[in-house]
């Protein structure tokens, strides 16, 4: 007999059956199952995946998978999680036009043109390709155009690899690009040093003071913090104050000190 879930004759990995589907959901028909964790089952194949009609939130992360073609039947996928697999392609998630995050971080995705059939899913609002406390990526993420790339190739992308983009919270993380960028200079184009020549760690001068530079960039960046600094301490007063309220009114003292003689 089999393990459950093994693919007779198959090596390498095992597939989606419905035994395995049913023993994870508790469901006794697939096209109930809304939700569905599979991490890390070592799953190379996605058999009968397809005939969950109704999933909504898919976490396939930490397999062997080099293919999604079951996926493309499920209209109503909402978040699929693919990271830490070994993907070359994601087409066939170009059916699933109700996919608003999905997270391909870990595979084999070589060029941005991979993503090309993501273009057509409008609800698309989240994307990762790289995780680095996670310490995954993507070919496609050394290059140094990649996020522009990605940025032009999918427009209606909000966050990309965790960072906001478009929206509230955007401008912030971008300010915080462009001040990163201001306060290293070396990142700048210009002439490298070849690999057989030993090199300082610093720059010449790095240590010696130098007078305060007056930078738009850096200001802007310090007054968006003083107000988010602002706005935080009046939601701490006020929460507080709301406690204080709720116990005085909740209090046992309270309500038998209500008859005074």
């Amino acid at each position: 007999m089999e393990p459950p879930g093994e693919k007779p004759g198959e090596v390498g990995g095992l597939h989606i059956t419905p035994q395995l589907l049913k023993s994870h959901t508790g469901e006794f028909a697939l096209e109930s199952i809304l939700l569905l964790k599979l991490r890390g089952l070592g799953l190379a194949d996605l058999g009968c995946l397809g005939e969950c009609l109704g999933l909504e939130w898919l976490d396939l992360s930490g397999n062997a998978l080099t293919q999604l073609g079951p996926l493309a039947s499920l209209r109503q996928l909402a978040v699929l999680n693919v990271s830490n697999n070994r993907l070359t392609g994601l087409e066939p998630l170009a059916a699933c036009e109700n996919l608003q995050s999905l997270n391909a971080a870990g595979n084999l995705l070589a060029a941005p043109s991979q993503l090309q059939c993501l273009a057509g899913l409008r609800s698309l609002e989240h994307l990762r390709l790289r995780d680095p406390l996670a310490r995954l990526s993507n070919p496609l993420c050394t290059s140094p155009s990649y996020w522009a790339a990605v940025r032009e190739l999918l427009p209606g992308l909000k966050v990309i690899d965790g960072e906001r983009v478009t929206g509230r919270g955007s401008e912030l993380y971008q300010l915080c690009r462009d001040l990163d960028s201001s306060l290293h200079p070396s990142s700048s184009p210009g002439p490298r040093a070849t690999a057989t020549e030993a090199q300082p760690w610093v720059e010449p001068g790095y240590w010696e003071s130098r007078p305060t530079r007056s930078s738009s960039i850096l200001e802007e960046a310090c007054r968006q913090f003083q107000d988010t600094l602002q706005e935080c301490q009046d939601l701490d007063r006020q929460a507080s104050d709301s406690l204080a309220q709720a116990e005085q009114a909740l209090s046992p003292a309270g309500t038998t000190s209500s008859f005074v003689f």
